[in-house]
């Protein structure tokens, strides 16, 4: 698919998103919020759902935890325009509430169909809810976080704490940058080999982990 082409697929989705009633965030959200980035790019970010500044802006990750995503991606040569960033709900829950599970099913389309138009090399997932979303049974982002994973749909996912998390946990702050720097590397695999080796001490069980190469 064209650049100009996936851009206008992209803006199809952005159209639907405005003006979907498929759950109860419909009646509370200030804005929708799709995701914002390039339509070629190479990495996409998701994380779980907008908060609170990004329900009144429409962009994903505007507040401090996108300054310190905007920090992270500046320290690896990239800028928001080269990615693709979004969040697994396209709406704010009230109050931060975790969704429902037919929320997210309601909301789960557009992300599928963002992610084919994209067709990006590496998702990144942004916390623990996204990384349950694309990597259900794999354990949890503690075990997870840092290490790349290709599943059976041929994708490759890379798991990191939520830079909002880093934000509110000092701790988990350096061990969130370490890891945001293997990105390049990880690209590099990608493209030299079309596979990521994982090991079962690297991420979950035997058992697990056959079923995610």
């Amino acid at each position: 698919m064209s650049a100009s082409n996936k851009s206008e697929e992209l803006k199809k989705v952005t159209d639907e998103i405005s003006v979907c009633v498929k759950c109860p965030f419909s009646k509370t959200r200030t804005n929708t919020v799709p995701g914002s980035g390039s339509a070629e790019a190479e990495v996409m970010f998701i994380g779980e759902a907008p908060g609170f500044h990004e329900d009144q802006k429409g962009i994903p990750f505007c507040g401090a935890a996108g300054k310190f995503l905007d920090e992270m991606l500046e320290g690896i040569g990239y800028t928001r325009d080269q990615v693709f960033i979004a969040n697994t709900l396209k709406c704010r829950p009230p109050e931060n509430r975790d969704p429902e599970e037919s929320e997210k099913e309601a909301c789960k389309p557009y992300l599928e169909r963002q992610i084919e138009i994209i067709d990006p090399k590496l998702i990144v997932c942004l916390g623990r809810h996204s990384v349950a979303t694309f990597l259900p049974g794999a354990g949890g982002i503690s075990k997870l976080h840092g290490h790349a994973v290709k599943r059976p749909n041929g994708r490759v996912y890379l798991a990191l704490y939520h830079p909002a998390a880093a934000l509110h946990n000092g701790g988990l702050r350096s061990t969130l940058i370490e890891d945001f720097g293997k990105i390049p590397a990880i690209l590099k695999k990608i493209v030299d080999t079309s596979r990521i080796d994982l090991t079962a001490e690297d991420t979950a069980d035997k058992s697990t982990q056959q079923k995610l190469l």
